[in-house]
């Protein structure tokens, strides 16, 4: 069966509802624009400074080039699993395979766990429960429990829920950064007091990650309209419109406030600047604005782990149990959600968050490389795939080193996270005696 026939004959999921280009657009911004911009903003600012634009319009290229390849191996191997299907296309049937997406799965949940303690915090914040850990948790767990129903009732219903949030944030974050020009003075945009020229490459390690959602757009391909087509105009266009958006709101707060203010303010700088200019309610209304916008980073991120895991036993690698359907989704989404409420109960996730954005960092250099190998097959362009391999790696790099400087553990912890997903996929193939098998021939 050719990849066209594999694109039209999509069995009868979703209550049969396709979606749109633009649907798909926003998934991928919801993705993004989450947990992100308002706390790795301020982060980046403390070692990049006042030209942390620069950082993000690199990270923001480098999500791009890697954006190209996924969707031009999507365009080649349609499957709702997206890195799964290409790292098994790329490297065969192997323990390698099989290693690296357990890693994937793992960091993929450890980043949704990550956003959504992030939401809980916000929202305890906001009701009064300051820095208190078991609110924290309760107000997660909520936001969980809620979008996983939403989830459970189809893909159909997820993206509408996602346009509706996606345009709100869209607005409030645009507004701000445009109101805050008002108020630029043009030299906290000149001198930074910071050595710009190596922290600005440094503070790419967080900019690139503020943009690592995009992946989940490769998941909808079997939902997606005109997917040939629509695919990569998804993938581009929402990747462009959050690096504009990010741009202007880096300008805006940097021209706003001085970088020792940003310093000061790092994790919830973007408050700040809207309580400096619109007062008390500015503050409040991107508190909400924060709480809205994890929300739809777990939504969107929700959709894609169910997929995956979906694909994963579909093609033998986790226990049936995942495969089984329920309702309009799959049982695999809950068993993930499981896992998910025992990571915000029982773990610290600032260490363990890094390690995630690392091991996907690796996984999106594992796939370009392998994108590479099956370059005739999908009609890739081989300069912008040799710029993903490079610029995936250059990031990499960074933030290692910018991780062994300020966490001298993170090998220690990286190291752990690595041996514990290799003897997950030693236990899956000798217990279950599955592999990991190509979806698509």
């Amino acid at each position: 069966m050719n990849n066209k026939m594999k694109i039209n004959n999509v069995s009868n999921n979703n209550l049969n509802k396709k979606i749109g280009l633009f649907s798909a657009i926003f998934l991928g911004l919801g993705s993004m624009i989450g947990a992100g911009i308002f706390a790795l903003l301020g982060e980046a600012g403390t070692i990049a400074g006042n030209q942390v634009y620069i950082s993000f319009i690199i990270g923001g290229i480098i999500a791009l080039l890697s954006g190209y390849s996924f969707a031009k191996f999507a365009q080649k191997y349609p499957s709702r699993g997206g890195i799964i299907e290409y790292l098994t296309q790329s490297y065969g049937e192997g323990i390698f395979t099989g290693f690296v997406s357990i890693l994937f799965y793992l960091s993929s949940l450890i980043a949704i766990a990550m956003v959504t303690k992030t939401f809980g915090i916000y929202a305890s914040n906001i009701f009064g429960f300051l820095n208190i850990n078991f609110y924290h948790n309760i107000f997660a767990i909520l936001l969980l429990v809620i979008l996983v129903f939403i989830n459970l009732m189809g893909i159909f219903y997820a993206v509408i829920f996602e346009n509706f949030i996606v345009i709100f944030k869209l607005l409030i974050l645009l507004v701000l950064g445009l109101i805050s020009f008002i108020y630029i003075k043009p030299v906290n945009l000149i001198s930074s007091g910071i050595s710009n020229v190596p922290n600005i490459f440094y503070a790419i390690g967080l900019t690139f990650f503020a943009y690592e959602g995009f992946r989940v757009i490769t998941n909808t391909i079997e939902d997606l309209e005109k997917p040939n087509e629509n695919i990569m105009k998804a993938m581009i266009y929402s990747i462009l419109i959050v690096m504009v958006l990010y741009v202007i709101i880096s300008l805006g707060v940097f021209g706003t406030f001085t970088v020792s203010q940003v310093q000061k303010y790092k994790e919830y700088v973007l408050a700040e600047v809207a309580k400096n200019i619109l007062g008390r309610a500015g503050f409040i209304l991107v508190a909400l604005t924060a709480l809205i916008s994890t929300a739809s980073s777990v939504n969107a991120n929700l959709y894609g782990i169910s997929n995956v895991t979906y694909t994963m036993a579909k093609k033998g690698e986790l226990p049936k149990i995942y495969y089984r359907k329920i309702h309009h989704s799959y049982e695999g989404l809950l068993i993930s959600s499981i896992l998910l409420i025992l990571i915000i109960l029982f773990l610290d996730l600032t260490q363990i968050a890094i390690i995630g954005s690392i091991s996907i960092l690796f996984i999106h250099l594992f796939v370009h490389i392998g994108h590479f190998k099956k370059i005739k097959e999908t009609k890739a362009n081989i300069f912008l795939i040799l710029l993903a391999i490079f610029g995936s790696f250059s990031v990499v790099i960074l933030v290692l080193i910018y991780s062994i400087k300020n966490m001298p553990s993170i090998i220690l912890y990286l190291g752990f996270g690595i041996v514990i997903a290799f003897i997950l996929e030693l236990i899956l193939r000798i217990k279950f005696n599955r592999i990991i098998k190509k979806q698509i021939n």
